[in-house]
């Protein structure tokens, strides 16, 4: 098992489940329902041979406070995902419901790279290794990526 698995609130965990097998191949490992048969209390997805645990938002046990990123405004992690084929992915998450916040691009330090946000306001970087850079390589192209 993993040592760090992410947990996230949704505001519809049925239709983030649907979203995530859509845009990233998602497999449902489990899903339990709450009591009120309506909400999902946990459910674990397995995406690329991680764990994503989630459910829906349960605000009677939080004090009556919402814990979705819309609630928040936004949430202020990012999911990261490691893919042989970042310009597929995208493509994919996107046709799925996706909005792009930042478009894929090479970056310096030799990653591609890209966010989107998913319609539960949860953001994932889409991440490709393309090549292997030195510390001094990263930092060099970083003074130049900023005219530093």
């Amino acid at each position: 098992m993993q040592t760090l698995i992410p947990h996230i609130y949704v505001s519809n965990a049925a239709g983030a489940i649907d979203f995530y097998k859509a845009a990233f191949g998602a497999k449902e490992n489990s899903r339990n329902m709450a009591p009120d048969g309506k909400r999902i209390m946990h459910a674990d997805l397995e995406i690329l041979g991680s764990t994503l645990m989630l459910n829906d938002d349960f605000p009677e046990m939080c004090g009556g406070k919402s814990q979705t990123p819309e609630a928040f405004g936004g949430s202020p992690v990012i999911l990261n995902l490691v893919v042989d084929n970042a310009n597929d992915v995208f493509a994919k998450a996107t046709a799925a419901g996706a909005t792009v916040t930042m478009p894929l691009a090479d970056m310096f330090w030799g990653d591609r790279y890209g966010h989107l946000r998913d319609p539960y306001g949860h953001t994932w970087a889409i991440i490709q290794h393309l090549q292997q850079k030195s510390r001094e390589e990263i930092e060099a192209a970083m003074k130049q990526t900023f005219k530093m």
